[in-house]
């Protein structure tokens, strides 16, 4: 949409450089560059304004919008509410989930400073 918008607000200029009916540069947005033929003509002392100059410059300008119409709703307060919460619950449905794993392993046991067995005499027969 923001693309769409860009490219209908703003003005394009395509200019082209024909030689002797063929297209030999184009441009956008700049003047296309010329294949020295007036430079050459120059040199050789004839005048560039003839008629019967092969080069041609076309140019072809798109304007674009200048009035656009920037309606901005607004929205009440459970309006606002709705729209944060939908939001941020949808956005959480794609961040990723880190499992962490408790290592006990490389805690021991407690020391028993006696037998409790033997203690409370309580014995398996």
């Amino acid at each position: 949409m923001a693309l769409l918008l860009l490219l209908s607000t703003i003005s394009w200029t395509v200019e082209k450089h024909l030689c002797m009916g063929r297209v030999l540069d184009i441009a956008w947005f700049d003047s296309a560059e010329d294949c020295g033929m007036e430079a050459g003509l120059a040199l050789l002392g004839d005048s560039i304004q003839d008629e019967n100059h092969c080069c041609a410059n076309e140019s072809f300008t798109m304007q674009g919008q200048d009035n656009l119409n920037l309606n901005i709703p607004t929205f009440d307060f459970s309006q606002q509410v709705f729209l944060i919460s939908f939001t941020t619950s949808y956005l959480g449905l794609f961040q990723e989930t880190v499992e962490k794993n408790i290592v006990i392993n490389f805690y021991p046991p407690p020391l028993l400073a006696e037998d409790l067995n033997i203690l409370h005499q309580f014995f398996l027969i």
